[in-house]
């Protein structure tokens, strides 16, 4: 869009006008692509930095990392930002846990390319947060009066072994206490989202004037719902966080893609694993997300070479510090992949888009 201003007179009051209309035009003119990206641990991002820099150079696995690089250095972009908790930035490697990087970079490298306009990432994921607990959206209510009974004394219980064998007197847990935490990294989410959206011409200040267009959002999670029978509850879990993330959000229609479970790689998903991958392929199946919602299976984008490795790691650990980097529920620190994954939610993303 063109913004054409009326010549003004020099004042203080027309000066002051054109100002304004200049923010205005400004505002206008510039937009950014912003895309959520939210869940546990694999999308805090397990590949460690150092195998990243190994394989980047490697003649066997340098061309899957050049897009990445320049002059023999990662690139860190001027046109996708990211904002990860307490961390924020030009788009490179790192912005996974510690010293190690997640499907962000094969992700948001490819939206940058993608698109004409500048592209940022609010990442918010908790390693162990299940949907059926911390990320457990409004709608989907609290669980029965007898399940918080039964966790409540379980808790007091283990506080009391504790207690004892650690010759302690820390307080019991209360029912206040375990109600508090279903929904509460649902609540930290929109909290990092609304705070970004309020500061983020302070956090990247060459935003400054441009205009935030929510585009898109990434859910990648699973793991920790395999347990307690939590896995029968996804489906409707899913159900509820996707309408409750576009109510809170005021985005009806947002675009919304999520990550299958597939630690199982080139095996078959069993029993608890099995329900979840499942109910979240299911998800864009269901009538009222039929187009803008879509399931990437990651197991299909299994590291062979990781996989083949990794029952025996410790008795070839030189080896196998060079193809992974974690255990099998991190998709094997496994840097190729997290950038597949990165590219199979960028590919869905679009799909959705047009």
């Amino acid at each position: 869009m063109k913004c054409h201003l009326p010549l003004i007179m020099a004042t203080i009051f027309t000066a002051s006008l054109f100002a304004g209309s200049a923010r205005n035009c400004a505002a206008e003119e510039g937009t950014v692509k912003v895309f959520i990206l939210a869940g546990q641990s694999n999308m805090e991002g397990k590949a460690k930095n150092e195998l990243l820099e190994y394989q980047a150079q490697a003649p066997e696995t340098k061309e899957l990392f050049e897009h990445f690089r320049s002059d023999g250095k990662w690139r860190v972009r001027d046109d996708v930002f990211i904002k990860y908790l307490k961390r924020k930035g030009g788009l490179t490697i790192g912005y996974g846990s510690p010293d190690r990087t997640g499907v962000e970079l094969e992700f948001g490298t490819l939206m940058g390319n993608y698109y004409d306009e500048p592209v940022l990432l609010i990442k918010t994921a908790w390693g162990g947060h299940s949907l059926n607990q911390k990320f457990r959206s409004p709608s989907a209510g609290l669980p029965s009066d007898e399940k918080l009974q039964a966790e409540l004394e379980h808790a007091v219980k283990r506080t009391t072994q504790r207690n004892e064998k650690n010759k302690r007197n820390a307080p019991l847990p209360t029912m206040e206490e375990i109600k508090s935490q279903y929904g509460s990294s649902y609540s930290n989410m929109l909290s990092e989202v609304r705070e970004t959206f309020t500061e983020y011409e302070t956090m990247f200040p060459t935003l400054q004037g441009k205009k935030l267009e929510l585009t898109g959002f990434v859910w990648f999670q699973g793991w920790n719902d395999q347990y307690g029978g939590a896995e029968k509850e996804y489906a409707a879990n899913m159900t509820h966080f996707i309408k409750d993330i576009r109510k809170d959000l005021k985005a009806p229609d947002l675009p919304f893609v999520i990550g299958v479970m597939g630690q199982n790689g080139s095996e078959t998903a069993k029993n608890a694993m099995l329900v979840i991958q499942q109910a979240q392929l299911k998800m864009e199946t269901l009538p009222e997300f039929k187009g803008n919602v879509k399931a990437v299976r990651t197991d299909v984008l299994v590291d062979k070479a990781a996989e083949k490795l990794y029952p025996k790691w410790k008795d070839n650990f030189e080896e196998w510090k060079l193809t992974g980097s974690d255990r099998k529920y991190h998709y094997l620190g496994s840097a190729i992949w997290f950038n597949r994954i990165g590219r199979g939610m960028f590919e869905a993303m679009l799909k959705l888009e047009k």
